[in-house]
């Protein structure tokens, strides 16, 4: 049962401390201009502090005798009074000046002007908005830029080489992936002996495709052959290509292929390919959009004329269907190589390599836990194996116990409990007779997969949950059981309205009615498994949404298909909701006591859940709660329910 309004919060620590530079980088800015202004002013005033005169009152102390040495340069004149002080002034041209001072007796000295250098400090000051403009530049061209290769980096590429890089890890690093690694291991060889193959005439693969879910190690396998191959290891990002200005991706392509040539023979790591990789023709702009000249460049450089031998191409991608088809044809990716979710002796083996992390207890089987993990991913297992130790350290246990694997299971399938959040009696009864509807038409439904766990306890955004879990590794699903999980999806529904009533029926099944919606229309458009459509699938792109009559036609449906289809999706969901009305109602009293036991108990394994319905066998040291099968009406009047049977 989900319960919407949740909220994330993040740390934003990062982003702080790069405003904190970047104000710290202004403020240096401001105050250098406030100090250079400072100091030309400054200059200015100790010019005018020099008794500067004007000519007239030179004129009139010459007259009164009181001018008795001057240096004319040019029409600038410098001299000293007869009390010793010092004064400056500007001479007009005036032809009768240098006579009337030697009529007064003045020293006279005369002088050309001077054409002086500018001092260091002047041409500085002269070339100040200048240098401060070219400064301000460099520094935002940096920002966009992630500050490599400075302002005029643009077109250089971003890739890092490998052992610059912490952490290098080996194929004994990676587990559950054998044939990927089989299909890499024929490429560090290569790279390592490459005679052993062209002596046969074999050439070096251009590029490897990895191609796989998220989190089931394609960058881990990336970072193996680079710690087993021993030759030079650049690694980027398909985002890293595109940026705003135009060709500079194409720039960067060219000078990532020109590093390589360098190193050769060496290995460049495209990550996410698909951010630069997409089928041409799909943007707005048509075939000049930055992102495909990129990956024009890129095709040109793995297979042109000027083809680049000794360099080779791993990339990784979850979305395989976006990329352009130039791209993944032989003689630029040769081989694709899919990185599947592990089964489970590749989960085991996953296992062990992050248990090596940590200080587990001796009676703890990786092969129970993997056995309970099924479409588990690396990724998953490797915080599986993380979240227990942070649940023993948090417990202050100096091992890690089969009891923390278990609740770390819980926590990353379901979602960490919220025991402090605050339910109403009724919540409670309603929550426990929803998640027994599921149970009980579970254990029903002989093609179901078995209860894993049953709980009321808030976890993630569900106020309760049932939890199945396969017995092995299944690749596909019969028409049958992906019938009884739609009956298996509407038991929580059927059970609110054969319990509280019509109007008492909550929203709480909208998880489970959207699941079912989904799980019918794959049955319609994409499984065949409809007896009135037939096998055939119906719209081109799968993950589109199917609303109705307008998307009907993008996907090239008519609208007689598409009411059809709509027909068939509503027949399929329905189906399953008599099948959970039929079971329920049949097996009311079994209903009664799960809902019973989980408002106590809150959380039920699998097996105590069969013990209860099947033996009337309660868990132990909990025997006060049980009631006898002919007392069954006061059991419920004790809790305040009535049953209300829907027929």
């Amino acid at each position: 049962m989900p319960q919407n309004g949740t909220c994330l919060i993040r740390n934003n620590s990062y982003f702080k401390v790069m405003n904190f530079k970047n104000l710290a980088m202004w403020a240096i800015i401001v105050v250098m201009t406030i100090g250079l202004y400072n100091m030309f002013n400054n200059s200015n005033r100790t010019i005018n502090n020099n008794n500067k005169i004007i000519f007239s009152e030179f004129l009139s102390e010459v007259d009164n005798g009181r001018v008795v040495q001057v240096e004319i340069q040019g029409n600038n004149i410098k001299g000293v009074m007869s009390n010793g002080e010092r004064f400056t002034t500007y001479s007009p041209n005036d032809p009768n000046l240098i006579e009337k001072l030697s009529s007064k007796g003045v020293s006279i000295s005369a002088s050309p002007t001077e054409e002086k250098m500018p001092s260091l400090f002047g041409v500085l000051l002269s070339w100040f908005p200048m240098l401060l403009l070219i400064a301000v530049w460099i520094f935002f061209m940096r920002q966009m830029q992630g500050g490599k290769g400075g302002a005029m980096g643009f077109g250089r590429s971003k890739a890092k080489m490998m052992n610059q890089l912490k952490g290098k890890v080996n194929f004994n690093d990676v587990a559950g992936v054998d044939e990927a690694k089989e299909e890499l291991e024929e490429v560090v060889e290569f790279l390592k002996d490459p005679k052993k193959f062209s002596r046969l005439g074999g050439k070096i693969p251009r590029g490897a495709l990895l191609v796989g879910p998220p989190g089931t190690g394609k960058t881990l396998l990336a970072r193996a052959v680079a710690g087993e191959a021993g030759v030079p290891f650049f690694t980027i990002s398909g985002s890293d290509f595109v940026e705003m200005f135009v060709g500079v991706g194409a720039s960067r392509v060219r000078d990532m292929f020109d590093q390589g040539k360098k190193n050769a023979p060496c290995i460049i790591f495209i990550d996410e390919i698909d951010a630069v990789g997409r089928s041409r023709g799909a943007g707005l702009g048509g075939g000049n959009d930055e992102r495909e000249q990129t990956l024009n460049q890129l095709l040109v450089e793995m297979d042109g004329f000027d083809t680049n031998e000794g360099v080779i191409i791993i990339a990784a991608t979850n979305r395989p269907d976006v990329l352009d088809p130039a791209l993944l044809r032989p003689g630029r990716f040769d081989r694709q190589v899919v990185v599947s979710l592990p089964d489970i002796i590749g989960r085991e083996k996953i296992l062990k390599v992050h248990a090596k992390k940590i200080s587990m207890a001796p009676d703890v089987n990786l092969r129970t836990i993997a056995r309970g993990t099924p479409g588990f991913s690396g990724a998953d297992l490797a915080n599986l194996v993380n979240e227990s130790a942070l649940l023993a350290a948090r417990k202050n246990k100096r091992i890690v116990t089969y009891q923390e694997f278990e609740e770390a299971k819980d926590k990353v399938m379901m979602g960490a409990e919220r025991r402090s959040m605050v339910m109403t009696d009724e919540e409670k009864k309603l929550t426990a007779y929803h998640e027994a509807g599921h149970a009980v038409v579970t254990i029903n439904e002989k093609a179901a997969y078995p209860i894993h766990k049953a709980t009321i306890i808030p976890r993630g955004r569900a106020l309760g949950m049932v939890m199945q879990l396969p017995e092995k590794d299944e690749l596909s699903q019969t028409r049958e059981q992906l019938h009884a999980q739609m009956a298996i999806a509407m038991g929580g529904r059927v059970a609110e309205e054969i319990i509280f009533g019509w109007d008492k029926v909550t929203t709480g099944a909208a998880s489970d009615i959207e699941q079912a919606t989904k799980r019918a229309r794959a049955m319609v458009m994409r499984a065949g498994l409809s007896k009135e459509l037939g096998p055939i699938a119906y719209g081109e792109n799968e993950e589109e949404v199917f609303l109705g009559r307008s998307v009907a036609r993008q996907q090239n449906m008519s609208e007689e298909t598409a009411r059809k289809v709509d027909s068939e999706i509503k027949k399929i969901v329905e189906e399953g909701y008599e099948r959970a009305k039929k079971v329920l109602n049949e097996k009311i009293d079994d209903l009664h006591k799960l809902a019973k036991a989980l408002l106590v108990y809150e959380t039920l394994t699998g097996d105590e859940i069969k013990d209860l319905i099947q033996k009337n066998i309660y868990p132990s040291n909990k025997e006060d709660l049980k009631v006898e099968d002919d007392n069954q009406d006061s059991a419920l009047g004790s809790i305040g329910l009535k049953p209300k049977i829907i027929h």
